[in-house]
């Protein structure tokens, strides 16, 4: 119990410093850069910053729709996501830490803050059956895009003219990439049991971002059954999470 409880004050510790970097990195960009720079879509790093982003976007947004049980709040959240980046989804994650019970923090803080407050996150996914095939299809698209903008960064921006694209906007949104990717790397580390394969993802999402994160999701849901619902991927050992209703955070906590 110690341990989960200290995780969950290290991984909000942890949000705060990056909410504090992002901010500082905005303020930067306006008052010592050309921010009309962020709006060059012709600018070879803007467009593969933006696919990796879109991966980022549809993996997060996913969950916002999760936790709100509804798109219409997921949607504008994602919209928001493409001007303010990190911002966002940082203030996010601190708005689920702030609203946990003092319970709920000295259990499984991580695991509140991922799971939505309904029940049907268990028992309510009737008529729900196919999300899991078509997340599939999504990621595994996604995935296929964010390889092809790979190899055109390797064989394209690696040319001697890609210097003249680095911007005071180029530093601000690597910066916010990255910060996606401590993200992932802190859901990935809480997901896998082994040291060493969550040593594996997190050195491959910090070497190609977008990529190994849709390789993951989509290896997530290939451990599910089409009965079962997506969303289960969000929680480390989750196929025993729904088999077992009598899993000691749910019983303890019925609205969850």
């Amino acid at each position: 119990m110690a341990t989960t409880t200290s995780a969950g004050v290290a991984v909000k510790t942890l949000m705060i410093v990056l909410l504090c970097l992002m901010v500082a990195a905005f303020a930067y960009l306006f008052a010592f850069g050309d921010s009309l720079d962020c709006f060059d879509l012709h600018a070879r790093w803007a467009l593969e910053l933006a696919m990796d982003f879109t991966v980022y976007v549809a993996v997060l947004g996913a969950w916002y729709a999760y936790k709100e049980s509804s798109w219409i709040i997921a949607i504008p959240l994602m919209i928001t996501m493409y001007f303010l980046g990190s911002i966002i989804t940082i203030g996010y994650i601190l708005i689920q830490f702030y609203k946990l019970s003092p319970e709920e923090s000295s259990k499984d803080p991580l695991y509140f803050v991922l799971a939505r407050r309904q029940k049907r996150d268990v028992v309510g996914h009737t008529g729900r059956h196919s999300s899991v095939v078509t997340a599939r299809v999504i990621y595994s698209a996604l995935g296929c895009m964010a390889l092809g903008n790979l190899i055109y960064s390797v064989y394209v921006d690696l040319s001697p003219s890609h210097i003249k694209y680095i911007t005071s906007c180029f530093w601000t949104n690597g910066t916010d990439m990255y910060i996606h990717v401590v993200i992932f790397s802190v859901w990935v580390a809480y997901k896998e049991s082994s040291w060493i394969t969550a040593f594996f993802w997190i050195l491959s999402i910090f070497c190609f971002r977008g990529l190994p994160i849709c390789v993951y999701v989509v290896r997530q849901l290939y451990n599910l059954s089409p009965q079962q619902p997506a969303s289960l991927i969000i929680f480390k050992n989750n196929t025993d999470r729904y088999l077992d209703a009598s899993d000691p955070p749910l019983m303890a906590h019925s609205n969850v």
